[in-house]
């Protein structure tokens, strides 16, 4: 642990005031942690609510943040309403994170020598990252991959920590199981994640996704879990999410097995 946590906090020590876009996963809240612990009274951790935004991941980061004395910044950053984002472009993260960063560079500007920082880390370059092109626009920095963090990395620290979220899952945001094209709305998202959510009260799988395709909910799970997605949890997967959004008619199971971006068409991207 010296090692990893000497990396980081060298990254950490040409920041003065940072100010961490968080979503509650784990890449950017053990940023969180690490850096409220390295520098007390020089962040704030900044966390964005939308329909794209888990519920449990703003509980997440709200605990977090009365556990370990946070100067905690909720914000609406803006992407539902910007029809470039809505549209869903395969480079809608662009926008997205355009929209998130130029909410905090307003944060940052009430702060001497204030820097944005997000929880990228090296696995992100080899991936299809657009977020990271609306980041060097803005001059946002990136601690872990400038420390040399890959993801791996990043989940060793967390469990040397004695972190609770060590072995959270990764879950990129509500709007990446919309394939590209299908347009972005706050009920379509809510449908996503109702689904998933009793999916995994019904089977206790950790990895699951509700994809929408056109007036399909297309559930992808690994291939060794494809039998606990019965008929009957496809009835009621199609019924709940018909509920939320009308324009769901059918729930199927995808032929093939989970795989990250799936619903990018035009480039590769996690999700």
């Amino acid at each position: 642990m010296p090692d990893l946590l000497a990396r980081i906090h060298a990254a950490l020590d040409t920041l003065d005031h940072v100010i961490i876009a968080c979503s509650g996963g784990i890449d950017s809240t053990l940023l969180a942690v690490v850096t409220h612990r390295h520098m007390p009274g020089r962040v704030t951790v900044a966390h964005a609510i939308s329909p794209a935004v888990p519920p449990e991941a703003t509980q997440r980061v709200r605990t977090l943040a009365q556990q370990e004395g946070w100067a905690l910044s909720i914000v609406q950053s803006g992407e539902f309403e910007d029809e470039s984002y809505l549209s869903n472009p395969v480079n809608r993260c662009y926008f997205c994170k355009s929209n998130l960063y130029d909410s905090l560079m307003q944060i940052a500007a009430g702060h001497s020598n204030g820097t944005v920082v997000s929880g990228a880390n090296l696995d992100d370059l080899g991936e299809y990252r657009p977020g990271l092109d609306a980041a060097a626009e803005r001059g946002v920095r990136h601690p872990w991959i400038e420390a040399q963090f890959a993801k791996a990395d990043i989940r060793v620290l967390a469990r040397q920590l004695d972190l609770p979220f060590a072995e959270l899952p990764s879950s990129p945001c509500l709007a990446s199981r919309l394939y590209t094209g299908t347009r972005v709305t706050a009920e379509r998202l809510r449908a996503v994640h109702a689904c998933e959510s009793l999916i995994k009260q019904r089977t206790g799988l950790a990895v699951v996704r509700c994809r929408v395709r056109g007036e399909l909910l297309i559930v992808e799970v690994a291939d060794g879990d494809r039998p606990a997605i019965t008929a009957p949890l496809l009835e009621d997967l199609c019924t709940l999410a018909a509920s939320v959004e009308p324009g769901i008619a059918a729930a199927v199971l995808d032929d093939e097995a989970y795989r990250p971006g799936r619903a990018f068409v035009g480039q590769k991207a996690s999700a």
